[in-house]
């Protein structure tokens, strides 16, 4: 999924997480951004992706010129992993590492062109739909199985989406739920309180397993995008006789070409090869490396000096999602040694400050905060043109519906209007008021968060700064009891469809602990308004919906203020081949790289 710990509906990821959206992928150049990277590309990214067939879903995946089996990969990362379980896999590099681990009923497939065909993963193709599109049903490869040697069965599956309504699931994606229930919001949750770990379960109605290969999805309004749904890590295959619950998140079991050999938080983890994975079952990953060593606590700054060092172990080195820092990028961007070794892209992410609205009620308030906010030191904390754009509203330069809109001047005056925000919280009878921000305690983000506290300071705000360790970042600022007025967050669609950005970020239905609606914004009127657009099954008019709806949230109400659009420059080390940015993952795609020998 992304650099950053991002939240996203990708395959994500993410995230993805994680986003059926398309990076370009191309090395980095001259000029004033990542690469030559510009809205023209980003543009690109707004394409929707064929469903593929047998013949497309059909292993093995096509072989890299020039790729050879053996040795070990190094992996830096700056932060751990908080999650292992794919049901709580909701950022984008967990998303990034699980395409190693864990399989789906669909994925996403990159031919040598750089072209993506959702496939069929463990399925046999990306569906079959009924007319209506209210029935889709999957069948089972022959000869898939799980690291013990079992076979995976439509016994696996139906328990991977039934457990996703128990109470332990928080964290991940609920579009699925959410679409089997007929319901908006957490009502999801009614239809099966405890998921299937008290004998009860989906009613063949609602969810079919006929026999031991067949799956079939039955819901009450047409999914035309389940193919891409089921292709996010958050409905990854879950074992069902080796579910251990909440212990599943620390040690899952295997289905992908590798498994976890060792894992130990905030230090390393080692994935080995997973001898029960069959590549003639799989149209899209590879087993090159004899094992991926992940080294965790490797800030963006020292994975990017280790990497243009290109020195000993380094040589057959890569970051899955480390970006390049912002102190190198000018460095690495005219070198020319260093830049053969790097990719560079746009990606789906939207930076933004999520402000917490059962504390910050008075829209005066949140007002005066996004005017004061610098939009532009958090560019600068990312590397400058490199790392990304100003952004002037929810949506992304990716996804379709996208404008130029700017209605707090984030754009246009990138660093501030303090005066402006001074005069409307003096208005609003809140000067000195306390706010306590939040931040994930990365480099960019504390250097994004003085300058943030300066200007909100000369505004006339009295504020806290609380550092959150990157880990579980996301796990704490999504308590709905927190006790943050505000945070940052990143948010980037799982496919190609606004949908995926809105409902998922803005629903009010869907505020809960682990949920990403990290403002707790609710308004019926607007949780009715995505009800309607939801419906429309014409993609080119609800992007234009979701669109006018996301600028109407933003300006009428304010739950977020949007700063910045993310590119990044990732490296990787000379004696690694396969180096390719997954557009899906938004980030190197870890199952095609090798060893030069």
């Amino acid at each position: 999924m992304s650099t950053f710990r991002m939240r996203t509906a990708r395959v994500s990821v993410v995230g993805l997480a994680a986003g059926a959206l398309i990076l370009t992928g191309c090395s980095s150049g001259g000029g004033g951004d990542a690469g030559g990277v510009s809205k023209d590309d980003a543009a690109k990214q707004q394409v929707r992706y064929d469903f593929g067939d047998a013949a497309a879903s059909k292993g093995p995946a096509e072989p890299i010129k020039g790729a050879q089996k053996g040795g070990d990969l190094t992996v830096y990362q700056r932060d751990s992993y908080a999650h292992l379980d794919p049901a709580q896999m909701y950022v984008s590099d967990e998303g990034t590492m699980s395409q190693l681990i864990h399989r789906r009923l669909t994925t996403y497939k990159r031919d040598s062109a750089g072209k993506y065909t959702v496939v069929g993963d463990l399925a046999t193709d990306s569906g079959t739909p009924s007319k209506d599109k209210r029935s889709w049903k999957y069948t089972l490869k022959d000869g898939v199985k799980w690291e013990d040697g079992s076979p995976i069965t439509s016994k696996d599956i139906r328990h991977t989406f039934e457990r996703q309504f128990a109470p332990f699931i928080s964290e991940g994606p609920v579009f699925i739920q959410q679409w089997l229930a007929g319901k908006s919001g957490t009502g999801y949750r009614k239809l099966l309180p405890d998921g299937p770990f008290k004998g009860d379960h989906l009613p063949d109605k609602t969810l079919e397993t006929p026999d031991d290969k067949t799956i079939v999805f039955h819901f009450k309004d047409p999914q035309p995008d389940l193919p891409y749904a089921l292709g996010m890590v958050g409905y990854a295959a879950v074992q069902k006789k080796g579910d251990t619950k909440e212990k599943y998140d620390k040690k899952p079991v295997s289905s992908g070409p590798y498994k976890i050999a060792s894992f130990k938080s905030g230090k390393s983890m080692k994935l080995v090869r997973n001898k029960e994975w069959d590549p003639n079952t799989d149209s899209v990953r590879h087993q090159y490396p004899d094992a991926h060593n992940i080294q965790f606590g490797v800030s963006f700054e020292a994975s990017t000096k280790r990497l243009v060092s290109d020195s000993a172990e380094n040589q057959t080195a890569v970051s899955y999602n480390n970006q390049v820092d912002a102190s190198s990028m000018q460095s690495v961007r005219s070198d020319p040694k260093v830049k053969k070794r790097s990719l560079s892209g746009y990606q789906p992410y939207v930076g933004k400050i999520s402000l917490n609205m059962d504390r910050l009620k008075d829209k005066r308030v949140r007002e005066a905060i996004a005017y004061a906010l610098p939009a532009q030191s958090l560019l600068q904390a990312f590397g400058g043109s490199g790392g990304g754009e100003l952004a002037g509203n929810y949506l992304s330069p990716t996804v379709a519906g996208h404008s130029e809109s700017d209605p707090y001047g984030k754009v246009k005056n990138p660093q501030g209007d303090v005066k402006k925000a001074k005069r409307i919280l003096k208005e609003a009878g809140k000067d000195g008021m306390k706010l306590t921000f939040a931040f994930q305690n990365s480099p960019e983000w504390s250097d994004f968060s003085i300058a943030a506290k300066d200007n909100l300071t000369k505004a006339g705000f009295d504020v806290q700064l609380k550092d959150i360790v990157t880990d579980t970042y996301y796990d704490q600022i999504g308590k709905v009891k927190n006790k943050y007025d505000m945070y940052h967050s990143s948010w980037g669609a799982d496919w190609p469809s606004a949908g995926t950005v809105v409902p998922p970020t803005l629903d009010g239905r869907q505020v809960q602990d682990g949920a990403s609606n990290y403002s707790h914004y609710n308004n019926p009127k607007m949780n009715k308004e995505m009800d309607r657009i939801s419906r429309i099954a014409n993609a080119d008019k609800a992007a234009k919906e979701w669109a006018k709806l996301a600028d109407k949230i933003l300006k009428e109400d304010l739950p977020d203020v949007p700063l910045m659009y993310y590119k990044q420059i990732q490296l990787y080390g000379s004696k690694v081949g396969g180096a390719v940015m997954n557009d899906v993952l938004s980030s190197i795609d870890p199952t095609q790289l090798y060893i030069k020998k």
